[in-house]
C-alpha cells in the first residue's frame, strides 16, 4: 500500500549517538541539553527568535492562547476567536477546549486561506483574536490580517503547522502575528515523533509560556501561575536533531515529487494559488477536482490500486455540530468536498508516483468528472 505520507526516518547510527548520550547523562526531560540544542538550531534554521519547544502541536496552540490571554472572558461571556473551517480539527477544538468560542470565517477560493473580508464580517464585541492557518504551507494574507488586527485591537496566532521552513518576502513566515505555532508530529515535514513549537514575537510572552509548560513553576519553591506539563523530552529532541541534519536533502526530493505532480496534473485539476514571494516547502500536494463525486471516485480508484489519498480537510468544520456554527461557509464547504491530497514523501519511488498519476489521468480522460 502506498500511504499518503510516510514518516521520515533519519540515519540510525546518528540517532544512536544521541541516545548513547542520553543514557550517559541519565537526563531524559526537563529542558535537557538536546532540547536546548534543538531550540538553538531551529531558531537559526528558521530565522526566528523566542522559540519554545513543547510536547505536541495541539498544546502549542493552547499554550499560545493562554500566554497571550485570548482565553479570558469578555464582559462575563466566552471570548471569541475567528478562525478557518478549512483546517485540521485541532485548530478549532483546541480553542473550544480552552473555553474560547471558535467563529468560522470563509476562505479565499484560490489560496484556501482565511479571506480577510470574511474576517471583518465575523468580528463582534466578544472577539479577542484571529487564528488563521497557513494551509498546506501557503501564506495567509498577512498584511491584510495585520491591518484588521491593529484596527480592532486583536491578537493574531497563526497555526503554521504546515509552514515549516517557509519564507515570505525574504523572511520567515513564522515572524508574523503575535505568535505562530508548529506541529512536529511524525507526519510533518520536520518531526520529533511527537512535538511542537511556539514562536513568539515578544520576549515577555515567551517567558510566560515557559512558566506555563512547567506547571507554572519558576523556582524550586515558587509557583507564579496556573500551568501544565507540556515540555519536550530528550528522546523527541534527539529525533528532531537527526531529522534537521537531513532536512535539505529531504526537501530536495520532495520538491522533485511535487514538481512531477504539477507537470502532469496542472491542466486537469485546480491547484492552490501561491504568491510569487513565497518559498514553498512541498509538504503537501493538494488537488481540487471538478466535483465532489469525482474526488470521491478518484480516491476509490486509487485505493483499488493500493494507493491512499486523503480528503484534507473534509468536512468543513462549520458543519460539525459541537462547534455550534450557524452561518454556512460556502467556499470552504465546496473546496473541502472536492479536494484530495496525493501521496508525497521522500521515499516515494518514481514508478509509484507514475502509477498514481496514471490512475488520475485515466479517470479524467473518461469525462465522468461530474
Amino acid at each position: 500500500m502506498i500511504p499518503v505520507t510516510k514518516p521520515y526516518l533519519p540515519n540510525r547510527e546518528r540517532l544512536n549517538q544521541f541516545l548513547d548520550g542520553i543514557y550517559e547523562r541519565n537526563w531524559l526531560t526537563n529542558n535537557g541539553p538536546l532540547a536546548q540544542e534543538l531550540t538553538s538550531r531551529l531558531e537559526e534554521y528558521l530565522g526566528v527568535e523566542n522559540l519554545l519547544l513543547v510536547s505536541n502541536g495541539t498544546l502549542a496552540l493552547q499554550i499560545a492562547y493562554r500566554a497571550l490571554g485570548i482565553n479570558e472572558p469578555v464582559d462575563g461571556k466566552p471570548a471569541e476567536a475567528i478562525t478557518t473551517p478549512f483546517t485540521f480539527i485541532a485548530t478549532a477544538s483546541s480553542l473550544k477546549w480552552d473555553g474560547i468560542q471558535p467563529v468560522f470565517a470563509d476562505i479565499d477560493p484560490e489560496t484556501w486561506c482565511l479571506n480577510p473580508a470574511s474576517i471583518e464580517e465575523a468580528i463582534t464585541p466578544q472577539t479577542r483574536s484571529i487564528v488563521p492557518v497557513h494551509v498546506f504551507g501557503n501564506a495567509c494574507d498577512v498584511e491584510a490580517i495585520d491591518t484588521i488586527a491593529q484596527k480592532h485591537n486583536l491578537k493574531v496566532i497563526y497555526d503554521a503547522s504546515h509552514a515549516f521552513g517557509v519564507n515570505y518576502k525574504g523572511k520567515s513566515l513564522l515572524k508574523h502575528g503575535d505568535a505562530a505555532t508548529l506541529s512536529f508530529h511524525a507526519t510533518k515535514l520536520f518531526h520529533t515523533g511527537e512535538g511542537g513549537a511556539i514562536i513568539f514575537q515578544r520576549k515577555e510572552d515567551l517567558e510566560r509560556a515557559k512558566r506555563m509548560i512547567n506547571f507554572g513553576i519558576t523556582g524550586r519553591q515558587t509557583i507564579e501561575e496556573l500551568g501544565i506539563n507540556a515540555k519536550m523530552n530528550e528522546l523527541q529532541a534527539a529525533m528532531g536533531l537527526c531529522v534537521l541534519d537531513e532536512m535539505e536533502a529531504n526537501m530536495a526530493v520532495r520538491h522533485r515529487v511535487w514538481s512531477n505532480y504539477e507537470r502532469a496534473l496542472f491542466s486537469l485539476v485546480q491547484l492552490q494559488k501561491r504568491s510569487d514571494d513565497l518559498s514553498y516547502n512541498a509538504a503537501y500536494f493538494p488537488a481540487v477536482f471538478e466535483s465532489e463525486p469525482a474526488a470521491v471516485k478518484v480516491a476509490e480508484l486509487l485505493k483499488e490500486n493500493r494507493i491512499l489519498a486523503r480528503r484534507y480537510f473534509f468536512p468543513s468544520l462549520e458543519t460539525i455540530d459541537f462547534f455550534e456554527q450557524t452561518s454556512p461557509q460556502p467556499v470552504s464547504n465546496d473546496i473541502a468536498g472536492r479536494i484530495l491530497c496525493l501521496p508525497i514523501y521522500a521515499s516515494l519511488e518514481s514508478q509509484q508516483q507514475k502509477a498514481i498519476i496514471d490512475v488520475i489521468k485515466s479517470f479524467l480522460a473518461t469525462g465522468l468528472q461530474r
